[in-house]
């Protein structure tokens, strides 16, 4: 999940009540418990940040590092457990930046100094956002995930097409390519496929919510979050992708339709990029930037990924703010990049990465132009968990409810959230 993922995108869990009293301990030695999530392939992670717990512990007599990776799944309880008992609490955690605002709310992590942290100064500010609540950074954004259009060259030079350069474009280039070749689905889309129908509702002036004072509002029901909603949904009928195929479908299985190679095109994430390279469509695909409304735009994607905060009970905070401050540095972001393909959190650091590898700039010029976030607030978990915006876009593309009287219930159920 998040999905940089290795993880994709992460899902909002429930905030807990109270999180652990602030101590006033700095102890500056002992154990350093740290948190990260478990990945299918972790073997190069844990590599990498092996290197960085032996550079830690060198330059810090007296100081362990133990980390344990937790498996995702299992991530509310285990911090909902860490939460009201500092005992089983790590220092140092991992966790997906859609949590959060939940996590803050309950208590879990303290806010974190970034003034005197030199690499501070690269962080690319729309990452960052991701990363503060109410203006304050909780969280060190670790890696960023964003979305771009994967498509096949081949089947684009077979048929003399090129790739689409405004949304409008994308759902007739689909019905050709799918009209001349019955066997593939013109782009795989997927009813349950949030993060790839928000940018098209972001590109139409449309968002999910928008704030009223210190309240969130649903917006998912405005006349351009309802344009966009019905560009995507257009997606998901029998001459593109059947409903039948793709309406129960996330982001990870619709990825994978292309990888089979059975899509001609695919909204995927940079995360997904390795796993693209060892699949039926490597060697056959190209990627560029999901296009906007107008000629040449960008889609505004969502930033996905993880940060690194430090637990508001640990007894060992500056230690903690050191072990993420090296962790989520420009170095050890790099070795992330070389080993797991993690989209580093700098500027600087992106485009020495694009240099290198040429085949990430659609990602870098999709963070360049703008991105976009989920509602930070504790109660977006709740719309979350409650799987609104997946439900109103498996409505419309079945048939199940009109686009109008679906974008109202799911609103309705957003402010009745917004309002808890």
């Amino acid at each position: 999940m998040a999905a940089g993922l290795a993880v994709t995108v992460l899902a909002g869990c429930a905030p807990v009540q109270s999180g652990p009293a602030a101590t006033g301990a700095d102890q500056q030695t002992g154990q350093l418990r740290v948190w990260l999530f478990d990945e299918v392939n972790r073997g190069p992670k844990e590599a990498v940040v092996k290197e960085a717990v032996t550079e830690f512990q060198n330059a810090h007599q007296g100081v362990t590092v133990d980390v344990q990776y937790i498996q995702v799944q299992a991530r509310a309880e285990r911090f909902k457990a860490a939460f009201s008992d500092p005992k089983s609490a790590p220092d140092v955690a991992e966790f997906g930046n859609t949590d959060l605002a939940g996590y803050v709310a309950g208590g879990g992590f303290g806010e974190l100094d970034l003034s005197s942290w030199a690499d501070a100064k690269d962080l690319l500010p729309a990452v960052l956002d991701t990363g503060k609540v109410d203006g304050k950074v909780y969280g060190v954004p670790w890696y960023v995930g964003v979305r771009a259009l994967y498509y096949r060259t081949d089947v684009f030079t077979e048929l003399g097409l090129k790739p689409p350069t405004k949304l409008d474009d994308i759902a007739p280039l689909a019905r050709q390519i799918r009209a001349a070749k019955p066997d593939l689905l013109g782009i795989s889309a997927g009813g349950k496929y949030t993060y790839g129908a928000m940018p098209f509702v972001w590109a139409n002036g449309g968002d999910i919510a928008r704030k009223d004072g210190d309240k969130f509002v649903a917006a998912i029901d405005s006349p351009e979050s309802k344009a966009g909603l019905r560009q995507y949904t257009e997606l998901i009928a029998d001459d593109i992708c059947p409903p039948a195929q793709c309406a129960g479908n996330g982001g990870d299985a619709s990825v994978e339709a292309f990888r089979a190679g059975k899509a001609a095109m695919t909204i995927g994430g940079d995360f997904n990029r390795k796993s693209v390279d060892a699949s039926a469509a490597a060697g056959k695909y190209g990627i560029v930037p999901l296009p906007g409304k107008t000629e040449g735009s960008v889609a505004p994607a969502f930033a996905g990924g993880n940060l690194l905060g430090v637990m508001k009970g640990s007894e060992r905070k500056s230690l903690a703010t050191e072990f993420v401050k090296l962790l989520g540095g420009k170095q050890y972001q790099r070795k992330m990049f070389d080993a797991m393909g993690n989209m580093p959190t700098f500027g600087d650091v992106q485009a020495d990465v694009a240099k290198a590898n040429p085949v990430v700039e659609p990602f870098i010029k999709t963070l360049g132009a703008g991105t976009k976030f989920v509602p930070v607030t504790a109660n977006w978990a709740k719309i979350d968990a409650q799987a609104l915006l997946p439900n109103l876009i498996q409505e419309v593309a079945t048939g199940g409810n009109g686009l109008d009287a679906a974008a109202k219930k799911a609103a309705d159920a957003m402010n009745a959230a917004f309002a808890s």
